[in-house]
């Protein structure tokens, strides 16, 4: 992940909520760098949409990360969900 990245979060998250949240967005740069296990994603990504249940802002944090760092979050969870491997690699 580069240095300077802003990870999308509210003020209204608890502290908990706020490192769920980041642990997916760092999820989703390993399977950029090294790849991620694709349990591991999608319990992340499933606890990201216990967080933030609309969809409008899901796609708003996504894509405001996306500019950030080159890295789809939305596309690293479709292949975790389309694919067959353990481990997901971007």
């Amino acid at each position: 992940m580069k240095d300077e990245v802003n990870i999308p979060i509210s003020a209204d998250w608890s502290k908990e909520e706020v490192i769920d949240v980041v642990n997916f967005f760092e999820m989703v740069d390993q399977a950029y760098s090294k790849g991620a296990e694709k349990e591991v994603l999608g319990a992340l990504y499933k606890r990201y949409k216990e967080i933030v249940p609309s969809k409008s802002e899901e796609k708003q944090a996504f894509k405001e990360y996306e500019k950030q760092t080159g890295q789809s979050p939305y596309h690293t969870v479709k292949k975790a969900r389309e694919s067959e491997e353990r481990i997901i690699k971007m």
